[in-house]
């Protein structure tokens, strides 16, 4: 079966998430997706994040009438004095050892957060370990993808010139690695213009669905004043 974790900090899911995990499962023909927020974002590590609880309870919301969609618990926090940035690469062989291993695994994000990769916590072995599905938009060419790989996995100059004149669309074989690239599906909603519309209580509802959207207003969540956000623990480190 093919699965796919689909990452990322999740505050709040909304209906682009689900946009982009719905093309993803038809183009890929995936038996699963596990939504897998993060406790602690290595590269946002400084930015305030609603607390996972409130997170993991939205994403139960948005996916129930999804049943290839499972909000997963991978990177639930644990005790506060070891808590410690959520790696994706730790993820990754941890769904590796659960897994059958006729399964075959890949690795969900929006071109935006893929263009950070060669930041990340030991980026090419993560690149080897597991398939990337990079759901891309207008404006970005293959030598933007390209050029966001580790150095030790970039093509020559050559390569990335003739890259630059195509579209970053279907599959990019660089670096001993290939890249699924998914076109088509533009993620028009940001999780910034979903806490926007929650503090002025305009259109939220269209972006996050009636049970998010009540969840959130029950909850209190991204007020303007006063908000019940957790504190951020600073800790080094990469995705």
């Amino acid at each position: 079966m093919n699965v796919a974790i689909f990452g990322g900090t999740f505050d709040p899911v909304h209906r682009g998430h689900l946009r982009v995990a719905r093309a993803a499962q038809k183009a890929y023909d995936l038996g699963r997706i596990y939504f897998v927020p993060a406790d602690i974002q290595p590269l946002k590590q400084r930015q305030p994040v609603t607390p996972f609880h409130h997170r993991y309870a939205m994403l139960v919301l948005a996916t129930l009438d999804e049943n290839r969609f499972i909000p997963s618990l991978m990177e639930a926090p644990g005790e506060e004095a070891r808590r410690t940035p959520s790696f994706t690469i730790a993820t990754v062989r941890s769904f590796r050892s659960l897994l059958p291993k006729s399964d075959r695994l890949f690795f969900l994000l929006g071109i935006d957060s893929f263009l950070q990769i060669a930041a990340w916590r030991e980026p090419e072995s993560l690149l080897r370990e597991v398939e990337f599905i990079i759901a891309s938009r207008p404006g970005f060419s293959l030598a933007d993808v390209a050029k966001a790989l580790p150095e030790s996995m970039r093509p020559k100059d050559a390569v990335s010139r003739l890259f630059q004149r195509q579209p970053a669309t279907g599959d990019l074989a660089v670096g001993g690695v290939t890249l699924h690239l998914l076109a088509g599906v533009e993620e028009d909603i940001s999780a910034t213009q979903v806490r926007a519309a929650a503090a002025s209580a305009r259109g939220l509802e269209r972006m996050v669905g009636p049970a998010v959207a009540a969840y959130i207003s029950k909850m209190h969540l991204y007020k303007a004043a006063g908000r019940r956000r957790r504190k951020v623990v600073s800790i080094r480190g990469q995705k």
